[in-house]
């Protein structure tokens, strides 16, 4: 059998799996395997291999014992499916993103709507002007029948940025509060109309549904005014990145990003 081998020039053999359990595991469907034999010298050796088998008395399967002899040998793999090993991908989204400290990758998430992201949400589209000098882009329009109206008692997660401050990381400012990092209960909670926020931003929260995310922004007079009547949240204590950034907004431009979700409208 090795005397004949090395006759050999181009030799193509192809072997197809059947559906089994392989195909659970991502095994590939089809391996096709060759090396240096020619169409022609293949039956030759096949056809000597067996009378020189037979001969013998020794029964083995030659053509198995064959391939398995034959030297430079390679595997080209094709039509292999994807396998997730039984992993539903969508569960992922709803893990913690390691690192993600400024909240950007858990902010996304949020603002992902219930079929997945919209097309328009990737596109620079202009924010609407309100008559108070607001503007907003809504990103998600939540769900239920209740809406943000004057008189209502809702509750928000909020992340108020510095326009100013943006950086490649973060291009719509770096933050100077957030609920998760300066609230108890990662919530704010307020009356509208009451006046504990100023209301223009207010005025960008109108007609909002439980689950609704939008960003506001109120532009440097705003700011300034509302400083004065004490109606912008302030950072905790303990957040003192936040305390710096808040007083360093008002030596320059101090336009601010509101990054409003609702989570509860009564």
């Amino acid at each position: 059998m090795k005397s004949v081998i090395g006759l050999m020039t181009v030799f193509s053999y192809s072997w197809a799996f059947s559906p089994g359990p392989h195909a659970a595991i991502g095994l590939p469907s089809r391996v096709v395997i060759s090396s240096k034999l020619s169409v022609d010298s293949v039956h030759d050796v096949i056809a000597n291999s067996e009378r020189n088998d037979n001969y013998s008395g020794i029964q083995s399967p030659n053509r198995r014992s064959f391939l398995v002899k034959v030297s430079q040998v390679s595997l080209v793999v094709s039509g292999v499916q994807p396998s997730n090993a039984g992993i539903d991908p969508s569960s992922l989204k709803s893990l913690p993103v390691e690192g993600d400290t400024s909240g950007a990758a858990t902010r996304l998430r949020q603002i992902e709507s219930s079929n997945g992201p919209r097309p328009e949400d990737s596109k620079d589209i202009a924010f609407e002007v309100l008559p108070s000098g607001a503007s907003y882009r809504e990103y998600r329009e939540g769900k239920g029948d209740a809406t943000a109206q004057p008189g209502s008692k809702v509750a928000v997660e909020m992340t108020i940025r510095c326009r100013s401050f943006a950086t490649s990381n973060e291009p719509g400012g770096l933050k100077y509060f957030s609920t998760m990092e300066d609230t108890e209960f990662n919530e704010l909670a307020w009356t509208i109309g009451d006046g504990q926020l100023p209301p223009e931003l207010e005025e960008g929260i109108m007609g909002m549904r439980k689950g609704a995310v939008r960003r506001i922004e109120l532009p440097s007079t705003i700011v300034y005014s509302a400083r004065k009547l004490g109606t912008l949240p302030l950072p905790s204590d303990k957040n003192k990145d936040g305390r710096r950034r808040f007083d360093n907004l008002f030596k320059t431009d101090a336009t601010l990003m509101f990054e409003v979700l609702v989570t509860r409208i009564k």
